[in-house]
């Protein structure tokens, strides 16, 4: 009986000793796993990613911009720390802090400009963070990706906001539709390709640097039957016969950038955009081979092409060049302006 007493005294003693570090492990576990899920980067419609020496999430808007927006005359928005955090928060997730400063100047006056038109729009901050149509990362998510580096890198992109702080583009006195991607196929694509409406600052332009990203060209294999199915699911009425599949796909016109413009696939003509889109591709400037059961793509650039070319504007800040004019290269006849300024 006293033995029996002596264990259950053990045991108690145990519990209370034990048990309070193992709830708390396992606490730690769940916190660690919510800051993952919470920190993920917004997958939105262009969310790209380039390697570690060369950039990081890369987002864009791929919808087509609403009549509304297009119609926004430029009006108060704050320019208050709360708005211009969460512009870091959208430089940290867009573009590589190791990136030139003048580089992140320029995305950040491009994110601005873009989440201003949002908020015109009745957009919340709250809600830009979720999905905004940029890529957005907390201060804590940013500590997690950066590790060691995360003062350092902070405190470039911080600068890069605030040394710009308030200041938006815009296109006879409207706030501009700034989009922008990872690395265009040697030029940009107008507007007019990618969303069938024009913006006259949104039109091709040379941006051949793009062509010395390791990322430029990239190959993907799917197999055939998976393309179809995609292809047959996204649009109805499409009739492919039993033959080979790159047989039935012709490219019937290529912007003058180069993106592919229509391609004639069974019965039914697709934009390239579509085809991006519709098969995840990097960039709607491809070829098609067939490689026994898989059909193998060969894209070149990364993004829609529209607007900015991220990693061109890098390339133009190592030439010496200042983000203003990175901006007024890509987006053409803009002029600046500050928040809560008619």
């Amino acid at each position: 009986m006293k033995k029996m007493i002596v264990i259950l005294v053990i045991i108690e003693i145990f519990s209370m000793i034990f048990m309070p570090v193992a709830i708390t492990a396992m606490l730690g576990k769940v916190e660690k796993t919510s800051l993952i899920l919470e920190n993920t980067d917004n997958d939105n419609n262009d969310n790209t990613t380039f390697t570690e020496d060369e950039g990081n999430d890369v987002n864009s808007d791929d919808s087509q911009p609403s009549s509304s927006e297009s119609g926004s005359a430029v009006q108060s928005t704050s320019d208050s720390d709360k708005f211009e955090d969460y512009i870091v928060g959208v430089v940290a997730a867009e573009m590589p802090a190791l990136f030139e400063q003048d580089a992140l100047k320029a995305q950040a006056v491009a994110a601005r400009t873009y989440a201003d038109r949002k908020i015109k729009n009745g957009v919340t901050i709250a809600e830009l963070e979720k999905n905004g149509g940029q890529a957005y990362v907390s201060k804590s998510g940013m500590k997690k990706k950066w590790g060691s580096n995360f003062n350092k890198y902070y405190e470039k992109v911080r600068s890069a906001v605030y040394d710009t702080k308030g200041e938006i583009m815009v296109y006879d006195g409207e706030p501009i539709l700034a989009a922008f991607h990872a690395i265009s196929c040697g030029k940009t694509e107008s507007a007019a390709n990618v969303w069938q409406k024009d913006e006259p600052y949104l039109k091709s332009v040379d941006s051949s640097m793009d062509k010395t990203s390791s990322q430029y060209e990239e190959e993907v294999k799917i197999p055939s039957k998976t393309v179809a199915s995609k292809l047959e699911q996204a649009k109805r009425g499409l009739i492919l016969n039993s033959g080979g599949l790159k047989a039935q796909m012709q490219v019937l016109g290529r912007t003058d950038a180069g993106y592919i413009k229509t391609m004639q696939i069974g019965n039914l003509v697709f934009t390239g955009p579509e085809i991006r889109q519709i098969l995840g591709l990097r960039s709607s400037d491809f070829t098609v081979k067939e490689d026994g059961d898989n059909l193998v793509f060969t894209t070149k650039g990364y993004g829609h092409g529209a607007g900015m070319s991220q990693y061109g504007a890098n390339c133009l800040a190592q030439e010496g060049k200042n983000y203003k004019d990175i901006l007024k290269y890509y987006y053409t006849g803009i002029s600046f302006s500050k928040l809560n300024q008619q």
